[in-house]
């Protein structure tokens, strides 16, 4: 169809969603100015290596957003809003099995396609309350958390019938655009609607979490997270001009070698004026802190042996329990040291990353996939560090199965499987390539006889 294609529709929400959340929250501002002003001197002292994973444009307009819902319901009408401009749901995340009192499952919604990511790759980290797990929730708990999530409206029907229409038709005439994102920008505000306070109280002494999403008639942007090429940098200007920030840097290391997986750390929640109704109906103010501004810096995918090496890595620091987080780096620092190579070329020989091939001059080109989603060790290290209160978890209780099919069935769509999606732009690069040349497309990560796979060395 013409008209306002879905990839059009999710550029322009992600900066809808920005101008909002920033009048929201001013401190995310603040972190844009201070992300843009690192990339810009990253770029200027390293030029085109500091490219290597992503033009700049691309960097400096890539935003992942965070959001949490209460119902399956309510999963499957952000999913047809979010299918209406090209994002579709990536990977199954437990957060209810890392640490602290965060009873959600999660996926991401993200483009899939290497031109949709290059067009604007906007992700939204999606989180649903996992209210039948007695481990948080008794059964008089859930009844009544269910019944009051049952009763509210978050996605409007005009906004999900536009969104129906253009998944179906590709698009919108540019009318119904404007009103699809004005819909779908505030369906994502904060509401000034007062609050229960004897209800939220009552959910936050089980779990923050659970309050921020159970405990309100509405869901509003948890955070928005811009991309950074420097996040050590970042958080030290951030830091100096007098923004709290969380404790640690999640994810891997500052090292000498290659950047992997993800990087992500934040300010602290912010205390924000909400209104509250009282018991006896009155109206008070008081805050509420639940919403921080996060920043991440992405590095290259990894294959499931490499996550695997990733993974003992983490549990290794993990197993040593450093009391601060300049020795937990300095364990990671060790620990990344002993087993992960030092150079792309060792990621590609051992097989424990993704790469991309390219003809470039006649000769063949290595280039890193970018890693697209996220580690759910490092989003519940964020969401932990940002709880107002430690909440309760009952371990002689038995958690509710929810798994990537449920969660599949409750989105009445598939769940793509990450590692598949790396896996095919890398095959999709190799054949191309091996057509160009005429031969085998099985090409080997190091390297293939009379042909060099390898980049000049960083």
């Amino acid at each position: 169809m013409t008209g306002v294609a879905p990839w059009r529709l999710r550029a322009a929400f992600a900066q809808r969603l920005s101008d909002m959340y920033g009048a929201e929250v001013p401190a995310y501002t603040t972190l844009l100015e201070v992300s843009h002003a690192v990339n810009a001197d990253v770029l200027a002292a390293r030029g085109a290596d500091a490219e290597r994973l992503g033009r700049i444009d691309r960097v400096t307009a890539e935003r992942h957003g965070a959001i949490r819902l209460g119902t399956a319901r309510e999963m499957a009408q952000v999913a047809c809003v979010f299918g209406a401009m090209g994002m579709h749901p990536v990977g199954f995340y437990d957060l209810r099995e890392t640490a602290g009192a965060v009873p959600v499952i999660s996926t991401a919604f993200r483009p899939i396609g290497a031109e949709e990511l290059a067009h604007n790759p906007f992700r939204v980290f999606t989180s649903l309350l996992t209210t039948a797990d007695r481990r948080f929730f008794s059964a008089d708990l859930q009844q009544r958390l269910e019944t009051f999530l049952d009763a509210r409206e978050v996605f409007p029907p005009e906004l999900v019938t536009l969104a129906q229409r253009a998944e179906v038709e590709g698009g919108l005439d540019e009318p119904d655009a404007q009103q699809f994102l004005t819909l779908a920008v505030q369906a994502l505000e904060l509401s000034a609607e007062p609050v229960d306070r004897a209800w939220y109280d009552e959910l936050e002494a089980v779990s923050t979490v659970a309050a921020d999403i159970g405990g309100v008639r509405s869901t509003h942007v948890n955070h928005l997270t811009p991309r950074v090429l420097d996040i050590d940098d970042l958080y030290d200007r951030m830091s100096g001009g007098g923004i709290t920030m969380i404790e640690d840097i999640q994810g891997p290391p500052a090292w000498h070698g290659p950047d992997v997986l993800l990087r992500q750390t934040s300010f602290r929640a912010l205390d924000e004026p909400r209104a509250f109704r009282m018991p006896d109906g009155s109206v008070s103010h008081d805050a509420l802190r639940v919403r921080f501004g996060e920043v991440e810096a992405r590095g290259i995918a990894l294959t499931p042996a490499g996550r695997e090496v990733y993974d003992r890595a983490v549990a290794d620091v993990a197993g040593r329990e450093p009391a601060s987080a300049q020795e937990r780096h300095a364990a990671k620092v060790e620990v990344w040291r002993r087993d992960f190579p030092a150079t792309e070329g060792g990621l590609a020989e051992r097989g424990l990353a993704y790469f991309s091939y390219a003809l470039l001059e006649g000769r063949v080109v290595r280039e890193p996939v970018v890693y697209e989603d996220f580690l759910p060790q490092s989003a519940a290290g964020i969401f932990a560090s940002n709880l107002s209160r430690d909440g309760v978890r009952d371990e002689d209780q038995a958690g509710v199965e929810r798994d990537a099919d449920w969660l599949a069935g409750a989105l009445e769509r598939d769940l793509h499987d990450p590692f598949e999606l790396y896996a095919a732009q890398s095959r999709v690069s190799r054949e191309q390539v091996a057509a160009q040349l005429g031969v085998d497309p099985d090409l080997p990560p190091g390297g293939h006889e009379g042909v060099d796979l390898e980049r000049p060395s960083r």
